[in-house]
Protein backbone atom coordinates (compact mmCIF):
# COMPACT_ATOMS: atom_id res chain seq x y z
CA UNK A 1 0.00 0.00 0.00
CA UNK A 2 2.51 2.36 1.35
CA UNK A 3 4.20 1.45 -2.30
CA UNK A 4 1.63 2.25 -4.54
CA UNK A 5 1.59 5.51 -2.79
CA UNK A 6 4.78 6.58 -3.20
CA UNK A 7 4.41 5.82 -7.39
CA UNK A 8 1.20 8.08 -7.12
CA UNK A 9 3.34 11.02 -5.71
CA UNK A 10 5.56 10.42 -8.09
CA UNK A 11 4.01 10.33 -11.25
CA UNK A 12 2.29 13.65 -10.25
CA UNK A 13 5.69 15.38 -9.60
CA UNK A 14 6.68 14.66 -13.10
CA UNK A 15 3.85 15.73 -14.81
CA UNK A 16 4.06 18.80 -13.02
CA UNK A 17 7.79 19.43 -14.02
CA UNK A 18 7.04 18.62 -17.41
CA UNK A 19 4.39 21.32 -17.49
CA UNK A 20 6.47 23.74 -16.67
CA UNK A 21 9.13 23.37 -19.46
CA UNK A 22 6.28 23.34 -21.81
CA UNK A 23 5.14 26.71 -20.46
CA UNK A 24 8.39 28.33 -19.98
CA UNK A 25 9.80 27.26 -23.51
CA UNK A 26 6.78 29.09 -24.85
CA UNK A 27 7.64 32.26 -22.98
CA UNK A 28 11.06 32.30 -24.71
CA UNK A 29 9.82 31.97 -27.89
CA UNK A 30 10.29 35.51 -30.06
CA UNK A 31 8.50 36.19 -33.30
CA UNK A 32 10.62 37.37 -36.14
CA UNK A 33 10.86 40.87 -36.35
CA UNK A 34 8.35 41.93 -39.53
CA UNK A 35 8.52 44.70 -42.24
CA UNK A 36 7.32 47.70 -42.29
CA UNK A 37 4.02 48.08 -43.71
CA UNK A 38 2.87 50.83 -45.99
CA UNK A 39 -0.80 50.45 -44.76
CA UNK A 40 -1.86 53.56 -42.58
CA UNK A 41 -2.75 52.88 -39.24
CA UNK A 42 -6.82 52.32 -39.28
CA UNK A 43 -8.14 54.37 -36.25
CA UNK A 44 -12.00 53.68 -34.95
CA UNK A 45 -14.12 56.18 -35.59
CA UNK A 46 -15.35 58.35 -33.05
CA UNK A 47 -18.59 56.96 -31.15
CA UNK A 48 -21.75 58.33 -32.55
CA UNK A 49 -23.76 60.71 -30.36
CA UNK A 50 -26.81 59.38 -28.54
CA UNK A 51 -29.92 60.77 -27.85
CA UNK A 52 -29.33 63.40 -25.19
CA UNK A 53 -25.94 63.91 -25.58
CA UNK A 54 -25.32 68.06 -26.12
CA UNK A 55 -23.41 69.41 -29.39
CA UNK A 56 -21.73 71.69 -27.57
CA UNK A 57 -20.96 73.10 -23.87
CA UNK A 58 -23.61 74.69 -22.91
CA UNK A 59 -23.44 78.34 -21.69
CA UNK A 60 -24.72 80.22 -19.27
CA UNK A 61 -27.28 83.27 -20.76
CA UNK A 62 -28.80 85.92 -19.01
CA UNK A 63 -32.99 85.01 -18.86
CA UNK A 64 -35.67 88.04 -19.67
CA UNK A 65 -38.12 88.11 -16.54
CA UNK A 66 -42.15 88.13 -17.16
CA UNK A 67 -41.89 91.61 -16.88
CA UNK A 68 -39.37 92.27 -19.28
CA UNK A 69 -41.09 90.52 -21.82
CA UNK A 70 -42.77 93.00 -24.51
CA UNK A 71 -46.65 92.22 -25.11
CA UNK A 72 -49.52 93.57 -27.76
CA UNK A 73 -51.46 95.83 -26.80
CA UNK A 74 -55.60 95.71 -26.50
CA UNK A 75 -55.64 97.53 -30.05
CA UNK A 76 -53.40 94.98 -31.54
CA UNK A 77 -54.29 92.01 -29.88
CA UNK A 78 -58.43 92.72 -31.16
CA UNK A 79 -57.44 93.88 -34.96
CA UNK A 80 -58.75 92.74 -38.15
CA UNK A 81 -56.46 89.99 -39.33
CA UNK A 82 -55.37 91.01 -43.07
CA UNK A 83 -55.39 88.48 -45.60
CA UNK A 84 -52.20 87.62 -47.22
CA UNK A 85 -52.79 86.86 -50.59
CA UNK A 86 -50.89 83.53 -51.63
CA UNK A 87 -48.22 84.44 -54.67
CA UNK A 88 -48.59 80.97 -55.85
CA UNK A 89 -52.21 80.84 -56.12
CA UNK A 90 -52.52 84.20 -57.55
CA UNK A 91 -54.04 84.89 -60.64
CA UNK A 92 -52.10 86.25 -63.74
CA UNK A 93 -52.30 89.40 -64.87
CA UNK A 94 -53.92 89.88 -67.36
CA UNK A 95 -52.47 90.47 -71.48
CA UNK A 96 -52.04 93.98 -72.30
CA UNK A 97 -53.98 94.47 -75.22
CA UNK A 98 -52.17 96.25 -78.18
CA UNK A 99 -53.23 98.88 -80.53
CA UNK A 100 -52.82 97.74 -83.98
CA UNK A 101 -51.67 100.21 -86.90
CA UNK A 102 -54.47 101.54 -89.25
CA UNK A 103 -54.59 99.51 -92.11
CA UNK A 104 -54.87 102.17 -94.14
CA UNK A 105 -52.41 102.96 -96.22
CA UNK A 106 -50.26 100.40 -95.11
CA UNK A 107 -48.61 99.18 -98.45
CA UNK A 108 -47.13 102.74 -98.88
CA UNK A 109 -45.61 102.67 -95.44
CA UNK A 110 -44.01 99.14 -96.13
CA UNK A 111 -42.88 100.44 -100.01
CA UNK A 112 -39.12 100.92 -98.84
CA UNK A 113 -38.81 97.48 -97.87
CA UNK A 114 -40.40 95.74 -100.64
CA UNK A 115 -38.63 98.02 -102.62
CA UNK A 116 -35.71 96.59 -101.22
CA UNK A 117 -36.42 92.90 -102.81
CA UNK A 118 -38.25 93.77 -105.78
CA UNK A 119 -35.84 96.35 -106.49
CA UNK A 120 -33.95 93.95 -109.52
CA UNK A 121 -37.51 93.98 -111.59
CA UNK A 122 -38.55 97.77 -111.99
CA UNK A 123 -35.26 98.59 -112.36
CA UNK A 124 -34.26 96.18 -114.62
CA UNK A 125 -36.96 96.69 -116.58
CA UNK A 126 -36.63 100.67 -116.71
CA UNK A 127 -33.21 100.24 -117.41
CA UNK A 128 -33.51 98.10 -120.60
CA UNK A 129 -36.52 100.17 -121.52
CA UNK A 130 -33.94 103.68 -121.65
CA UNK A 131 -31.72 102.02 -124.31
CA UNK A 132 -31.20 103.87 -127.22
CA UNK A 133 -31.91 101.57 -129.51
CA UNK A 134 -34.50 98.75 -128.57
CA UNK A 135 -33.46 96.12 -130.80
CA UNK A 136 -35.06 92.09 -130.42
CA UNK A 137 -32.25 91.76 -127.67
CA UNK A 138 -33.47 93.93 -125.21
CA UNK A 139 -36.68 92.71 -126.18
CA UNK A 140 -35.69 89.39 -125.40
CA UNK A 141 -34.15 90.28 -121.86
CA UNK A 142 -36.98 92.25 -120.75
CA UNK A 143 -39.13 88.65 -121.56
CA UNK A 144 -36.28 86.88 -119.55
CA UNK A 145 -36.93 90.25 -116.77
CA UNK A 146 -40.50 88.95 -116.51
CA UNK A 147 -40.34 85.06 -116.46
CA UNK A 148 -37.59 85.19 -114.23
CA UNK A 149 -39.89 87.31 -111.48
CA UNK A 150 -42.56 84.42 -112.13
CA UNK A 151 -44.73 86.52 -114.23
CA UNK A 152 -45.96 83.36 -116.82
CA UNK A 153 -45.25 83.37 -120.39
CA UNK A 154 -49.11 84.19 -121.04
CA UNK A 155 -48.76 88.08 -119.87
CA UNK A 156 -45.38 88.25 -119.97
CA UNK A 157 -46.52 87.89 -123.95
CA UNK A 158 -48.94 90.42 -123.26
CA UNK A 159 -46.84 92.89 -121.32
CA UNK A 160 -43.98 92.98 -123.98
CA UNK A 161 -46.38 93.12 -127.24
CA UNK A 162 -48.16 96.22 -125.20
CA UNK A 163 -45.23 98.32 -124.68
CA UNK A 164 -43.49 97.56 -128.29
CA UNK A 165 -46.56 99.52 -129.38
CA UNK A 166 -46.51 102.08 -127.11
CA UNK A 167 -42.69 102.79 -127.20
CA UNK A 168 -42.94 102.73 -130.97
CA UNK A 169 -45.45 104.99 -131.20
CA UNK A 170 -44.23 107.59 -128.24
CA UNK A 171 -41.22 107.65 -129.94
CA UNK A 172 -38.37 109.68 -127.90
CA UNK A 173 -38.81 108.65 -124.56
CA UNK A 174 -37.46 110.62 -121.37
CA UNK A 175 -37.20 108.68 -118.07
CA UNK A 176 -40.04 109.94 -116.74
CA UNK A 177 -42.38 109.41 -119.87
CA UNK A 178 -40.95 105.38 -119.54
CA UNK A 179 -41.71 105.29 -116.08
CA UNK A 180 -45.06 106.23 -116.62
CA UNK A 181 -45.41 104.10 -119.38
CA UNK A 182 -44.16 101.10 -117.54
CA UNK A 183 -46.24 101.82 -113.93
CA UNK A 184 -49.45 102.50 -116.46
CA UNK A 185 -48.66 98.93 -118.21
CA UNK A 186 -47.86 96.84 -115.14
CA UNK A 187 -50.83 98.18 -113.27
CA UNK A 188 -53.12 97.35 -116.31
CA UNK A 189 -51.57 93.01 -115.71
CA UNK A 190 -52.06 93.30 -112.00
CA UNK A 191 -56.09 94.21 -112.38
CA UNK A 192 -57.82 96.88 -111.54
CA UNK A 193 -61.25 95.75 -111.71
CA UNK A 194 -60.92 92.93 -109.06
CA UNK A 195 -62.35 93.63 -105.82
CA UNK A 196 -59.70 93.09 -103.44
CA UNK A 197 -61.47 93.90 -99.87
CA UNK A 198 -61.97 90.89 -97.69
CA UNK A 199 -65.48 90.03 -97.41
CA UNK A 200 -65.56 90.41 -93.63
CA UNK A 201 -69.70 92.37 -93.57
CA UNK A 202 -72.11 89.61 -92.80
CA UNK A 203 -75.22 89.57 -94.47
CA UNK A 204 -77.09 87.70 -92.34
CA UNK A 205 -77.54 88.24 -88.54
CA UNK A 206 -74.65 86.25 -88.38
CA UNK A 207 -71.17 86.72 -87.97
CA UNK A 208 -69.20 86.64 -91.42
CA UNK A 209 -66.39 83.69 -91.45
CA UNK A 210 -63.28 83.55 -93.07
CA UNK A 211 -61.57 80.46 -93.53
CA UNK A 212 -57.57 80.17 -94.18
CA UNK A 213 -56.02 77.12 -95.94
CA UNK A 214 -52.79 76.06 -97.19
CA UNK A 215 -50.31 73.93 -97.21
CA UNK A 216 -47.58 73.39 -94.32
CA UNK A 217 -45.26 76.03 -94.09
CA UNK A 218 -46.66 78.95 -96.08
CA UNK A 219 -47.30 81.01 -92.70
CA UNK A 220 -50.93 80.14 -91.91
CA UNK A 221 -51.62 80.30 -88.22
CA UNK A 222 -49.32 83.39 -88.20
CA UNK A 223 -51.63 85.03 -91.14
CA UNK A 224 -54.42 84.40 -89.56
CA UNK A 225 -53.59 86.13 -86.32
CA UNK A 226 -52.14 89.64 -88.46
CA UNK A 227 -55.75 89.50 -89.83
CA UNK A 228 -56.90 89.38 -86.51
CA UNK A 229 -54.96 92.55 -86.05
CA UNK A 230 -56.22 93.99 -89.62
CA UNK A 231 -59.96 93.53 -88.35
CA UNK A 232 -59.36 94.73 -84.96
CA UNK A 233 -57.77 97.33 -86.07
CA UNK A 234 -60.77 98.29 -88.41
CA UNK A 235 -62.86 98.40 -85.05
CA UNK A 236 -64.08 94.81 -85.63
CA UNK A 237 -64.30 92.20 -82.74
CA UNK A 238 -63.33 89.03 -84.04
CA UNK A 239 -63.44 85.43 -82.70
CA UNK A 240 -60.89 82.65 -83.75
CA UNK A 241 -61.11 78.87 -84.35
CA UNK A 242 -58.04 76.71 -83.58
CA UNK A 243 -58.93 74.01 -85.82
CA UNK A 244 -55.50 73.11 -86.77
CA UNK A 245 -55.29 70.38 -84.08
CA UNK A 246 -52.62 68.56 -85.98
CA UNK A 247 -49.52 70.86 -84.84
CA UNK A 248 -49.43 70.89 -81.13
CA UNK A 249 -47.84 74.81 -80.86
CA UNK A 250 -51.07 75.84 -83.35
CA UNK A 251 -53.88 76.09 -81.06
CA UNK A 252 -51.36 78.44 -78.22
CA UNK A 253 -49.26 80.66 -81.17
CA UNK A 254 -53.32 81.67 -82.18
CA UNK A 255 -54.13 82.04 -79.10
CA UNK A 256 -51.07 84.36 -78.22
CA UNK A 257 -51.70 86.69 -81.28
CA UNK A 258 -55.91 86.69 -80.38
CA UNK A 259 -55.06 87.55 -76.85
CA UNK A 260 -52.81 90.62 -77.84
CA UNK A 261 -55.99 92.30 -79.71
CA UNK A 262 -58.14 91.10 -76.85
CA UNK A 263 -60.04 88.48 -79.67
CA UNK A 264 -60.91 85.48 -77.75
CA UNK A 265 -59.66 81.82 -78.78
CA UNK A 266 -62.27 79.10 -79.31
CA UNK A 267 -59.86 75.55 -79.12
CA UNK A 268 -60.32 71.48 -78.61
CA UNK A 269 -58.15 69.47 -77.74
CA UNK A 270 -54.93 68.25 -79.89
CA UNK A 271 -55.59 65.67 -82.63
CA UNK A 272 -59.75 66.70 -82.38
CA UNK A 273 -61.74 67.16 -84.75
CA UNK A 274 -60.92 70.25 -87.06
CA UNK A 275 -64.46 71.07 -88.73
CA UNK A 276 -65.95 69.87 -84.78
CA UNK A 277 -63.83 73.03 -83.61
CA UNK A 278 -64.92 75.49 -86.62
CA UNK A 279 -68.41 74.58 -85.82
CA UNK A 280 -68.02 75.69 -82.29
CA UNK A 281 -65.95 78.62 -83.44
CA UNK A 282 -68.43 80.04 -85.55
CA UNK A 283 -71.62 79.34 -82.77
CA UNK A 284 -69.24 80.90 -79.78
CA UNK A 285 -69.30 83.95 -82.96
CA UNK A 286 -73.12 83.93 -82.52
CA UNK A 287 -73.32 84.17 -79.18
CA UNK A 288 -71.16 87.12 -78.65
CA UNK A 289 -72.08 88.89 -81.51
CA UNK A 290 -68.95 89.04 -82.97
CA UNK A 291 -68.40 90.64 -86.23
CA UNK A 292 -66.37 87.86 -87.70
CA UNK A 293 -65.01 84.29 -87.03
CA UNK A 294 -61.75 83.49 -88.26
CA UNK A 295 -60.81 80.05 -88.86
CA UNK A 296 -57.19 78.88 -88.87
CA UNK A 297 -57.21 74.98 -90.40
CA UNK A 298 -54.05 72.92 -90.71
CA UNK A 299 -51.76 73.01 -93.50
CA UNK A 300 -51.70 70.10 -96.21
CA UNK A 301 -50.04 68.65 -98.89
CA UNK A 302 -52.20 69.16 -101.72
CA UNK A 303 -51.27 65.86 -102.74
CA UNK A 304 -52.80 64.33 -99.92
CA UNK A 305 -56.71 63.17 -100.83
CA UNK A 306 -57.46 62.52 -97.34
CA UNK A 307 -56.14 65.87 -95.94
CA UNK A 308 -57.68 67.84 -98.71
CA UNK A 309 -61.49 65.38 -98.32
CA UNK A 310 -61.21 66.49 -94.96
CA UNK A 311 -61.28 70.34 -95.78
CA UNK A 312 -64.17 70.47 -97.61
CA UNK A 313 -66.08 68.72 -94.46
CA UNK A 314 -64.68 71.63 -92.62
CA UNK A 315 -66.34 73.91 -94.79
CA UNK A 316 -69.50 72.25 -95.45
CA UNK A 317 -69.86 71.93 -91.52
CA UNK A 318 -69.13 75.68 -91.18
CA UNK A 319 -71.85 76.41 -93.54
CA UNK A 320 -74.62 74.70 -91.39
CA UNK A 321 -74.30 78.16 -89.12
CA UNK A 322 -74.56 80.46 -92.40
CA UNK A 323 -72.90 81.52 -95.85
CA UNK A 324 -68.98 81.02 -95.34
CA UNK A 325 -68.29 84.92 -96.41
CA UNK A 326 -64.52 84.01 -97.23
CA UNK A 327 -62.36 81.34 -98.22
CA UNK A 328 -58.16 82.96 -98.05
CA UNK A 329 -55.93 80.81 -99.71
CA UNK A 330 -52.12 81.56 -98.36
CA UNK A 331 -49.21 81.16 -100.76
CA UNK A 332 -45.12 81.37 -100.00
CA UNK A 333 -44.37 83.80 -102.69
CA UNK A 334 -41.08 82.03 -102.50
CA UNK A 335 -42.58 78.90 -104.11
CA UNK A 336 -42.74 80.75 -107.14
CA UNK A 337 -44.71 78.51 -110.21
CA UNK A 338 -44.90 75.89 -107.75
CA UNK A 339 -47.50 77.51 -105.85
CA UNK A 340 -49.45 78.00 -108.70
CA UNK A 341 -50.00 73.93 -108.99
CA UNK A 342 -50.64 73.92 -105.05
CA UNK A 343 -53.56 76.53 -105.78
CA UNK A 344 -55.32 74.53 -108.25
CA UNK A 345 -56.01 71.82 -105.94
CA UNK A 346 -57.54 73.86 -103.21
CA UNK A 347 -59.29 75.60 -105.94
CA UNK A 348 -61.25 72.35 -106.81
CA UNK A 349 -61.56 71.24 -103.23
CA UNK A 350 -62.96 75.02 -101.40
CA UNK A 351 -63.86 78.01 -103.40
CA UNK A 352 -60.87 80.05 -102.74
CA UNK A 353 -62.33 83.82 -102.80
CA UNK A 354 -58.75 85.39 -101.82
CA UNK A 355 -55.29 84.73 -101.82
CA UNK A 356 -52.61 86.14 -99.53
CA UNK A 357 -49.24 86.21 -100.56
CA UNK A 358 -46.33 86.01 -97.69
CA UNK A 359 -43.28 86.29 -97.57
CA UNK A 360 -43.15 88.99 -100.22
CA UNK A 361 -40.47 90.75 -99.28
CA UNK A 362 -37.98 88.13 -99.70
CA UNK A 363 -37.85 87.37 -102.95
CA UNK A 364 -37.61 89.72 -106.84
CA UNK A 365 -40.64 87.26 -107.74
CA UNK A 366 -42.99 89.77 -107.16
CA UNK A 367 -44.65 88.60 -110.75
CA UNK A 368 -46.29 85.87 -108.64
CA UNK A 369 -49.00 88.35 -108.16
CA UNK A 370 -49.99 88.47 -111.76
CA UNK A 371 -49.43 84.44 -112.48
CA UNK A 372 -51.76 83.26 -109.56
CA UNK A 373 -54.34 85.84 -110.07
CA UNK A 374 -54.16 84.55 -113.95
CA UNK A 375 -54.50 81.25 -112.44
CA UNK A 376 -57.52 81.09 -110.24
CA UNK A 377 -59.21 84.19 -111.54
CA UNK A 378 -59.53 85.39 -107.71
CA UNK A 379 -57.53 88.60 -106.19
CA UNK A 380 -54.50 89.34 -104.36
CA UNK A 381 -56.44 90.76 -101.26
CA UNK A 382 -53.47 90.44 -98.95
CA UNK A 383 -50.00 90.73 -98.62
CA UNK A 384 -47.06 89.95 -95.86
CA UNK A 385 -44.04 92.15 -95.99
CA UNK A 386 -42.06 90.91 -92.74
CA UNK A 387 -41.99 89.25 -89.56
CA UNK A 388 -43.51 92.09 -88.19
CA UNK A 389 -47.16 91.87 -86.57
CA UNK A 390 -48.38 94.69 -88.40
CA UNK A 391 -46.63 93.60 -92.09
CA UNK A 392 -49.88 92.13 -93.53
CA UNK A 393 -51.53 94.92 -95.39
CA UNK A 394 -53.93 94.63 -97.88
CA UNK A 395 -53.18 94.75 -101.50
CA UNK A 396 -53.06 97.53 -103.82
CA UNK A 397 -51.68 97.22 -107.24
CA UNK A 398 -50.97 101.03 -107.90
CA UNK A 399 -49.15 101.02 -104.75
CA UNK A 400 -47.63 97.95 -105.54
CA UNK A 401 -46.06 99.25 -108.77
CA UNK A 402 -44.88 102.16 -107.24
CA UNK A 403 -42.79 99.75 -104.94
CA UNK A 404 -41.58 97.83 -107.88
CA UNK A 405 -40.24 100.98 -109.79
CA UNK A 406 -38.59 103.27 -106.87
CA UNK A 407 -39.17 106.54 -106.79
Amino acid sequence: MELVILVVVIALVAVGAISGLVVGSRKKKKLPPSAPSSTPTITAPPAEPHVGDEAETPRDEPRRTIEEVGLPDAAEATGTPVAVEDPVVAEPAPPVIEIPEPTAGRLVRLRARLARSQNSLGKGLLTLLSREHLDEETWEEIEDTLLTADVGVTPTQELVERLRERVRVLGTRTPEELRALLREELVTLLGTDFDRAVRTESTTDTPAVVMVVGVNGTGKTTTTGKLARVLVADGRSVVLGAADTFRAAAADQLQTWGERVGARTVRGPEGGDPASIAFDAVKEGIAESADVVLIDTAGRLHTKTGLMDELGKVKRVVEKHGPLDEVLLVLDATTGQNGLVQARVFAEVVDITGIVLTKLDGTAKGGIVVAVQRELGVPVKLVGLGEGADDLAPFEPGAFVDALLGE
